[in-house]
């Protein structure tokens, strides 16, 4: 009996199809072509919010999994503060106040302390819309994917580790030798979930003006009054990132699954 993973991808078959159709109805008119134009100039901002604010929560997030291992009572507390804190707090939330609060808050603080140094104070505007839209998403990723990296680490049998002490490997070679090769085959499917999954809340950055795909998509409707054809991409265009990331990790899940 096949596998799940055996299955011929009717579904992507068929949604292929869908696509094709949709993009064909796209590039038949003129004025569609145009939309398309504009909103593609948005894909390098989203897909840029995404890699950089995932590559930061992942390495936050590491961090405060391995806290949350750690001996010490205060640096476990710490790290379950952020991540049930966090957590708690929706993405748009979050992003509005990075934005308002927590920016103006960072300036503040670097203006107290360039006037000791002698140094020229900072103004909020300064600090660009796009970087608080980055670190409002890596703040709140970090929280979700240090669960999942401190899941990762606890599945790694007790035993290998205790062999890899046996052999005289440092704390650091057995985490990076022994640890985390085996965490990553169990995390990789949520560590994937979670990046298609900021690829649809790095959306949410609109709301501050940045122009992403959704910002560019609603500045467009609002100019030529075409809302159904207009959204229609902005889906689509998603939905070819999403749709592709998902089948890329998928094939990097099946090669770690294979390896010895």
């Amino acid at each position: 009996m096949k596998t799940p993973e055996q299955d011929f991808p009717w579904w992507l078959l068929v949604a292929g199809g869908l696509g094709a159709l949709a993009f064909g109805s796209v590039l038949a008119e003129a004025e569609q072509r145009q939309v398309l134009a504009t909103l593609l100039r948005g894909v390098q901002v989203t897909v840029g919010v995404t890699l950089v604010s995932f590559a930061a929560a992942s390495v936050l997030g590491l961090a405060l999994a391995l806290m949350s291992l750690s001996r010490s009572l205060l640096l476990r507390q710490v790290a379950r503060f952020y991540t049930e804190i966090l957590r708690g707090l929706p993405i748009l939330v979050l992003l509005l106040y990075v934005a308002f609060v927590l920016a103006p808050a960072l300036v503040a603080g670097w203006n107290w302390v360039a006037g000791h140094l002698g140094l020229d104070p900072a103004r909020v505007r300064d600090f660009p819309l796009l970087w608080r839209a980055v670190l409002a998403l890596t703040l709140g990723y970090a929280a979700f994917l240090a669960e999942v990296f401190r899941a990762g680490l606890l599945s790694v049998p007790e035993g290998q580790i205790e062999a890899a002490q046996a052999l005289g490997l440092s704390d650091w070679q057995r985490f990076r030798l022994i640890v985390l090769p085996q965490a990553l085959r169990t995390i990789l499917p949520p560590l994937g979930n979670d990046f298609v999954a900021m690829v649809k809340d790095s959306s949410l950055v609109s709301v501050l003006g940045v122009l992403d795909v959704t910002q560019l998509g609603k500045v467009t409707a609002a100019g030529n009054f075409r809302y159904f054809e207009t959204y229609n991409v902005v889906a689509l265009i998603y939905l070819t990132l999403t749709i592709g990331l998902s089948l890329l990790l998928r094939r990097l899940e099946a090669r770690l699954r294979a390896r010895p």
